[in-house]
Parts: structure tokens; sequence; C-alpha cells
């Protein structure tokens, strides 16, 4: 198949976590051994950076611009089949990503030729908590605030009226390798120390292989995909039996310590500045404190919350892995690795963690 002869797919998000793997799982050739059906435009900041150059070499087409100028949203969208799209709240604050992502969502519209819309979504956590303040979470909410705005819109099947898609997800399980809720010390007998306020209740974790799996299941079957709010998972799992599992599959001991959700921010280094980069101090802005504080009490209740119907998960895609399975997959012995996200590959992450207590645990 020729490259004119496939439909494009422009991907917003393009050169971060997700992007990665969508792109990736995009240009695989089809179980059947046929080549993809797909091509891939990318929009990204940076044409010049290292991911960016990375995708170019696979005949990915790279695109500059923002997500927040409409008019080069509009100029990549032109004459592409569908988009992808994964607004960056981490970067643009929680007010710029609703009203970014509402404007990616018409601007779509707009084209008349754009057939197929998937929004990366996230659990509206607030909404979902009853409103109870200590479930504000300002990325999550941006992501359920956005889908609840496409809801309301009408989907059709591609033919005439643009089809949406809502992918909505939790945790990525490939993060088990950064700081976040991977191991943060190594104590000198080789014990992974897992810190984090995760109890025994489980937590619903994807594999980012897996939802690239969706959005190309969506894309091939926008029959079935049109106009749906598909609750994805990988797995559910507690960490008190996950490091059971990580010993197991790695042969390397494991503990793990819970401390409250307010105190796991002892081992933070100023955790009071502005969670969104584009924001500034003293602006009235969330902070790292205020929005992680949210985020660990909503994961630790999430599953009264927020349940996911794994059954019917595995029923539609078989080779869902679970967290065995992806440690096995990843060869995973336990390490970091700071580029799973982007922001810690450019060093723009959100933490700085006070070694000397990290040591200790």
């Amino acid at each position: 198949m020729s490259t004119s002869e496939k439909k494009l797919i422009l991907v917003i998000g393009a050169t971060g976590a997700q992007g990665m793997k969508v792109i990736e799982a995009l240009l695989r050739p089809s179980e059947s051994g046929a080549p993809s059906p797909w091509a891939v435009r990318a929009l990204t900041r940076n044409v010049a950076g290292n991911r960016a150059q990375a995708l170019a070499k696979r005949g990915v087409e790279v695109v500059q611009g923002s997500f927040l100028d409409f008019d080069a949203v509009l100029a990549a969208m032109k004459g592409v089949y569908g988009a992808f799209v994964n607004t960056d709240g981490f970067t643009v604050g929680e007010q710029r990503e609703i009203y970014a992502a509402m404007r990616i969502f018409e601007s779509a519209k707009q084209t008349g030729t754009l057939k197929h819309f998937i929004w990366s979504g996230g659990p509206y956590s607030l909404k979902l908590g009853g409103y109870d303040p200590k479930y504000k979470v300002d990325h999550n909410d941006a992501k359920g605030r956005v889908a609840d705005f496409i809801r309301v819109q009408p989907s059709g099947t591609g033919e005439g009226e643009m089809a949406w898609t809502i992918l909505t997800f939790g945790i990525y399980m490939d993060m088990l390798k950064f700081v976040l809720i991977g191991p943060q010390n190594t104590r000198p007998d080789g014990t992974r120390v897992f810190f984090n306020p995760l109890g025994a209740d489980p937590v619903a974790l994807i594999a980012l292989d897996d939802l690239a799996w969706w959005v190309r299941y969506s894309f091939e079957h926008i029959d079935k995909a049109a106009g749906q709010d598909f609750t994805i998972a990988s797995d559910e799992v507690s960490f008190p039996t996950f490091v059971k599992q990580f010993t197991a599959v790695t042969g390397k001991p494991a503990v793990h310590i819970q401390p409250t959700p307010e105190g796991w921010f002892d081992i933070v280094v100023d955790p009071d500045r502005p969670l969104a980069g584009m924001n500034r101090a003293g602006d009235g802005t969330t902070t790292v404190r205020q929005n992680f504080t949210a985020w660990w009490h909503w994961w630790h209740d999430s599953a009264k919350l927020w349940p996911v119907d794994m059954q019917w998960v595995r029923s539609v895609h078989p080779g869902t892995l679970s967290v065995e399975d992806w440690m096995r997959k990843i060869h995973w012995d336990g390490s970091l690795d700071l580029a799973t996200l982007k922001s810690g590959e450019v060093g723009e992450g959100r933490f700085e963690f006070d070694m000397d207590k990290v040591r200790a645990l």
C-alpha cells in the first residue's frame, strides 16, 4: 500500500509518552502481515527535538505547532482522516487545557472532512468523588470536563457527521519505572522501596502498549467506537500485592511503605510551586502539593469511586497485559527510567526529592 493510499491520522501530543506509543501502534503492520493502513502526521512544538526527529526517520510527517495555536492545529488537520488528541495540562495548566481542547474539537468539526476524533481522557475525579475537594486533581478534572463537553456533541459514524470516541484511563503502568510510584530507593541489600500512599484496595493501571492498542482498535472499528466513552485499564492491583508480584517476577526483594497523602511530601523539595509550567508562584493556581495530595487521595479511593469492568476490557482486547506480563515483556528489574515521561527526559519533571530522606527509606 502506497503512502498516498493510507488514511492519515493527526497525533496531538505526538512526542509524549502516549503519542510515541500510539504512533508506533498505528505504523505497525496489521495482524495479517499486511502493511499498516495508517499514516501519521505529528504536531509538536519542537520539530528539531530528539523524539520528533526519531518520528521523522520512521516516515512520520512532523509539523511545527502548539496545541494552543489554533491556526496551526487547523492547518495540521487538513486532509486527515482522524485525530488522536492528548493535551498537556502539566505544561499549560487546567484552564488553558480545557479551553484549548474544546477549540481543538471545534476545529475538527470545522474542517468538514475529519472523520474520527479520539480524545485521550481521564477520570473526572472531583465529580466522581461527589465534588469533595480532597479529590480535586487538576490534570484528571481537565480531561473529565472536556469529556463531558464532547459527550453532549452529536457523533456520526464517519459518514457525514464526524465520529468521536473518548478513552478514559488512569495511571500508566509504565510509571512504575518513574519516581512517583516506582521504587524511590534501593537499600544496600538490594531491597526496592516503594514509598507511596496507595493501600490495600486495587488501583487501575494501563500499559501504554494497551492504550495504543485501543487507539488503533477505535480507528479501525469506527462502527463500534463512534460515540463511545471506553473506560479501560490493563490490570487492577493493590500495592501490597504488587510488591509480591515484583519479587516473584524479578527475584528482587521489595517493600511498600505507606505514608499518608500529606506525609508523602516529606521527601519532596519545594512542593508549593505551581503545578503547571506556564504558571507562576503566587498566581493563585494549583500547586504541586495541592494537586498530588488530591491525586493520592483519589487513587487510594478510586476502586470504590471509579470501577473498571476488566471482564469487558479483556473480552475486547484478550491480549491485555497484566502487571506481571508487563514486567516480563520489558524485562524490568526495578530500575527507574526518567525518560518514561518526556518531562523527565528533558528535565521538566514536577518532582525533586530530598535524597538524604530518600536514602533513609
